[in-house]
């Protein structure tokens, strides 16, 4: 009779670790610069894509950083799902000083 227990106990965690599994990766958002421009000393255009899973609104965290790595610009960019998996977006990054790059900080299922 223990064997049973113990038995359904186990069960019980690896099934639980497989759903608390495929539950994240159905969270989990990829972000891929493609490249930026610095437009003037005031904004730069940055280009990048997302991968998630189709059909999810997510939200990305960008930045415009200067020659010392500072932050000089940051935006909230909010895409809407669509079916693809992947989308490339552009988005113009609001500076308060010439900065020399744009990237992403972060991605999230909205």
């Amino acid at each position: 009779m223990p064997w049973i227990i113990a038995g359904t106990i186990a069960l019980l965690i690896v099934g639980a670790y497989g759903w608390m599994t495929y539950a994240q990766s159905m969270n989990s958002v990829d972000a891929d610069d493609l490249g930026y421009e610095v437009v003037d000393e005031h904004s730069v255009t940055l280009r990048f894509q997302v991968t998630t899973t189709h059909g999810r609104d997510i939200a990305c965290a960008v930045e415009a950083l200067d020659e010392e790595f500072g932050v000089v610009g940051w935006k909230i960019v909010e895409i809407i799902g669509a079916d693809e998996h992947s989308q490339q977006v552009d988005t113009v990054i609001p500076t308060v000083g010439e900065a020399t790059t744009g990237l992403v900080k972060s991605c999230w299922v909205a």
